[in-house]
């Protein structure tokens, strides 16, 4: 996930500069390794902005990380900006005027799926989540979402970072016999626990259905991945001007398709240099001010940052692992699209 955010900020960071820059001024980025561990984004952030001067900051993969970086933007008179991280905390509990979510929440993606699911004849559910912030935050929503829908929770697990081998999980799965099991795992867990679904013929059994439906994930699965549905947050294929613009450079720089976080990315960085053209400005509180209620024509079409809780509205999008004849692997095609108002959460409000 992180190699995308690089990928994108390269180029992000070539076309801007190309240019001209904003507002005639270059655009760098800086880079750290925060290897997941909160207490290491803490200090890596920490040591850019007090021995360099970064008041900008996005990238940061984890919900966990995020958690623990944003009480400290207001005394580092730093922005941060989302462009990964889903727990529904960030723009409700945990809010703070310095943060800004420019990416789909979590809750987002689960009340999405509840809602496609709401027409299904299938009753009994089974969840299985990342044992940290997001996933138990999806865990949490999608199981409530589905107990309101009148459905049936037959099970759910939380999985440790970094599980190699889910066979255990899975017999406890099977032993459920569920109607549907939900995934909400991203990265490298979630392409081990799919290929070891797939081995164990999960899918004849149950529908999956997965909250983070990424190339990074799937292309590991080839064709046997063909059918999974899921969100597909951000989509290559999704006929917007912007989207079109974004998907022919990135092809053109790297050979291939965006992913999820690309396109999440580059949806970030358009809002942060909306956000610094119109302050004139890359003082913090001045982009800040800049960014609350400001629209953009993004690769999702017209989005919104939500002034009261810094969390913008875009649609989201259902989609089944399916062949494209222009790619050489199955991609997300788009098959459902809920609008903003029908799944985003109230302000300040986690489900």
């Amino acid at each position: 996930m992180g190699a995308q955010i690089q990928r994108t900020c390269r180029l992000f960071e070539k076309i801007t500069n190309a240019k001209g820059g904003i507002s005639g001024r270059p655009i760098q980025f800086i880079y750290e390794d925060t290897q997941g561990d909160p207490a290491a984004c803490v200090r890596k952030t920490t040591e850019l902005v007090e021995k360099r001067g970064v008041s900008l900051i996005t990238g940061i993969i984890s919900s966990g990380e995020s958690l623990a970086v944003m009480p400290r933007l207001g005394e580092w008179n730093a922005l941060y900006l989302a462009s990964i991280a889903g727990v529904g905390s960030l723009t409700s509990t945990h809010f703070v005027p310095n943060a800004f979510r420019t990416c789909t929440s979590g809750p987002m993606r689960a009340r999405t799926i509840a809602e496609w699911l709401a027409k299904s004849p299938k009753r009994k559910f089974f969840t299985i989540a990342q044992d940290y912030a997001w996933g138990k935050n999806s865990l949490a929503t999608f199981e409530k979402l589905i107990t309101d829908l009148k459905k049936e929770t037959v099970g759910n697990v939380l999985t440790p970072l970094g599980t190699k081998d889910y066979s255990s999980y899975i017999s406890r799965i099977r032993e459920a016999r569920p109607d549907v099991l939900y995934v909400a795992m991203s990265g490298d867990d979630a392409t081990a626990f799919l290929k070891q679904a797939g081995q164990y013929r999960l899918s004849d059994r149950m529908q999956i259905v997965t909250e983070v439906l990424d190339l990074l994930n799937t292309k590991p699965l080839g064709n046997a991945g063909i059918g999974l549905h899921g969100i597909s947050q951000y989509n290559y294929a999704y006929d917007t001007p912007a989207n079109v613009e974004f998907v022919r450079a990135f092809r053109a720089e790297y050979n291939d398709i965006p992913d999820t976080w690309d396109g999440e990315a580059w949806q970030c960085l358009e809002f942060l240099a909306h956000g610094i053209r119109v302050a004139k400005s890359s003082d913090a509180s001045a982009v800040r001010a800049a960014l609350e209620g400001a629209e953009i024509d993004s690769v999702k079409g017209r989005v919104k940052m939500r002034a009261c809780d810094h969390q913008a509205e875009q649609p989201v999008f259902v989609a089944r692992l399916d062949k494209d004849p222009n790619v050489p692997y199955p991609t997300a095609k788009i098959i459902a699209t809920y609008q903003s108002d029908a799944v985003i959460p109230g302000c300040r409000k986690d489900i």
